[in-house]
């Protein structure tokens, strides 16, 4: 029960952070005037984007290594 709790819970946390991400693209995108700013802004949004892909990819090889911990073929 605990892990579709867990798998419930992480599934709607990344859900947010992709939401956040596009809405913080858009913003940077659409209402920042100076290219300076534009540029600052998507070198940040990229930073994001790679811890992002880093957290999601690191939540599913600790969820497998969970599930197949105690199973040991001989």
């Amino acid at each position: 029960m605990f892990g579709k709790v867990k798998k419930v819970f992480f599934t709607g946390v990344f859900g947010v952070l992709y939401v956040s991400f596009i809405a913080q693209l858009v913003y940077v995108l659409g209402w920042t005037s100076d290219t300076k700013e534009t540029l600052i802004g998507l070198a940040a949004l990229s930073v994001e984007w790679l811890v992002l892909i880093a957290a999601r990819y690191l939540s599913k090889r600790s969820s497998n290594s969970a599930q197949h911990n105690g199973f040991r073929r001989r």
